[in-house]
């Protein structure tokens, strides 16, 4: 991400009396462009972490002379090529919208952190641009962070030459380092520092709730908007320890060799091609993912359920919440018939098969699949939504519910219904935008037809997109012209946003409890850790 320098002579005088396209931060003087609202894209907040800095905690930014141009978006960190763009290492990197034309505005701040399972993203997906929030009155940021191998990889060489012992977790170090740049910089954008919200969705909902139990973010953020955050309460690996029946994740590092140096010294290609695909399964024993968080004691101190069980974690607002049919993702479970969907239940929970299927029934081949895919989708996102809404509203603070249940286009054309991230560009407001849609490539050949959406679409977008800055703003999501939003605290209460905009109570309850008992039950039975109290 080397920056676009251009070396001028300027009258400081000239620009001190507002924020003018020019902007000096602590590493030099960087150029925007925009007029409403503008725009300052691929701003390193972190030295690029590639050579004797890949698998280390981010390191500053050097300073630049002249003036950075910053009008492209940093480079995709290293991963699987689903998204369009340049990949680098040198991408650790930032991008602002302001609407201020003076640093004295002191608007909220809202940071994106986007999702991908922690192994694809970046911040210049389409879909995520900023401007409409901006326009709202709120200074937003959107952060690259490391990704897979490189963002994750725990290795014994490495805790060996780590002060603090452990490996793992540079991704999670990396979005601390860009809130530290924010609390030093962005009041020069007009935002206030004090006044933060970190949101993200999938990984990135994950990321927003585990930055709540990072002593590294203490202080960093005062409002959190996690977007179906996967695996929240779900049993997580150690560094070095086999917890809940998985293998320590240092034991992945070690099938590399032991060369540190010649490991660092890889190209970026070859370091890929040499790895094993993230996320795989190569037996029973070896359950959870190579390049994900992982407790190490230091970055996460423990498992996050329990932190949050426990009150371990730092005491924000919150607004969390799930799309009601995340199990779709990706096309769902191989579930095509019953008697595969009581297969696959008995897999799944075991000896809980039959109150799996009595809890999500499905009465022909024709509705097997579906159940399946609520299930999965309730395990893997609503549980543990809900456990971290407990969590905080056990503590009394303000915790907001909502689910997102409106079917576009995009979910009618390949039958996903109201699916993962479908939400986005509804907050965002980029309809018809959507992070499946031709320029990410997810889904192959197809693209997102503008005319199948409609005024309905418009104006739900427009009250999502108002709550959320409603709450940057206040740490409440309600104002004039919005529906009210009950808090979760007391009956559990929830908005549906959806064909309809609705306050509602108590989430499918009765199948969140069986999936708080079903992993309950994995950590009583699994060594060495013992079942954390419920929230």
């Amino acid at each position: 991400m080397k920056p676009i320098i251009c070396v001028l002579l300027l009258s400081v005088s000239a620009l001190a009396s507002g924020l003018d396209t020019l902007v000096k931060i602590d590493t030099g003087w960087v150029s925007g462009s925009g007029t409403g609202v503008r725009v300052y894209k691929g701003i390193p907040y972190a030295a690029a972490p590639a050579g004797p800095l890949r698998w280390k905690p981010p390191q500053p930014a050097q300073p630049w002379k002249g003036i950075l141009v910053a009008k492209n978006f940093p480079a995709n960190c290293p991963q699987a090529p689903l998204l369009p763009g340049p990949q680098s290492e040198d991408c650790l990197g930032l991008n602002v919208w302001t609407p201020v034309h003076s640093a004295a505005a002191r608007l909220p701040v809202m940071v994106w952190i986007y999702g991908g399972g922690f192994q694809i993203g970046g911040t210049s997906q389409s879909a995520y641009d900023g401007e409409a929030l901006a326009a709202q009155g709120v200074v937003l940021v959107s952060v690259n962070y490391r990704l897979g191998m490189f963002g994750f990889l725990a290795h014994p060489a490495l805790n060996q030459e780590s002060p603090q012992g452990v490996s793992g977790n540079y991704a999670l170090l990396d979005m601390v380092a860009a809130l530290k740049w924010v609390q030093r910089n962005i009041g020069a954008f007009g935002g206030d520092p004090h006044n933060v919200t970190i949101l993200g969705e999938s990984a990135g909902g994950t990321a927003v709730c585990l930055l709540m139990v990072l002593p590294q973010a203490e202080g960093l953020f005062q409002k959190v908007i996690s977007e179906s955050a996967a695996w929240m309460f779900g049993p997580i690996s150690h560094l070095t320890e086999s917890w809940y029946g998985r293998v320590p994740m240092t034991k992945f590092g070690e099938k590399l060799g032991t060369d540190l140096a010649a490991l660092r010294a890889k190209s970026t290609a070859d370091l890929m091609k040499s790895l094993p695909p993230p996320m795989t399964r190569n037996d029973a024993a070896e359950r959870g993912e190579a390049y994900m968080p992982v407790v190490d004691g230091w970055v996460i101190p423990d498992d996050p359920a329990r932190l949050f069980a426990s009150g371990k974690f730092h005491h924000v607002a919150l607004i969390a919440g799930t799309n009601a049919d995340e199990g779709t993702l990706l096309g769902g479970p191989p579930v095509r018939n019953l008697e595969q969907y009581r297969k696959w239940a008995a897999q799944r929970v075991g000896g809980l098969a039959d109150r799996l299927l009595s809890l999500y029934p499905a009465a022909t081949d024709a509705d097997a699949h579906a159940a399946a895919a609520q299930s999965s989708g309730d395990l893997t996102f609503l549980y543990g939504t809900r456990s971290v809404l407990r969590a905080a509203s056990k503590l009394n603070l303000k915790a907001f519910q909502y689910q997102f249940t409106r079917v576009n286009a995009i979910g009618r054309q390949i039958h996903w219904g109201s699916f993962h991230a479908s939400e986005i560009p509804y907050v965002f407001e980029t309809l018809p935008d959507s992070v499946y849609g031709t320029q990410s490539s997810f889904l192959g050949d197809f693209s997102v037809n503008p005319d199948t959406y409609n005024e309905q679409d418009r104006k739900l977008s427009q009250a999502m997109s108002a709550a959320w800055v409603a709450f940057a703003k206040t740490g409440n999501p309600n104002g004039p012209g919005l529906v009210a939003w009950p808090p979760f605290a007391g009956k559990e209460s929830y908005m549906e946003f959806g064909d309809q905009i609705a306050a509602k109570e108590s989430l499918r309850k009765k199948q969140i409890d069986f999936m708080s008992e079903f992993s309950d039950g994995l950590r009583s039975h699994a060594d060495p850790r013992p079942a954390e109290p419920r929230p």
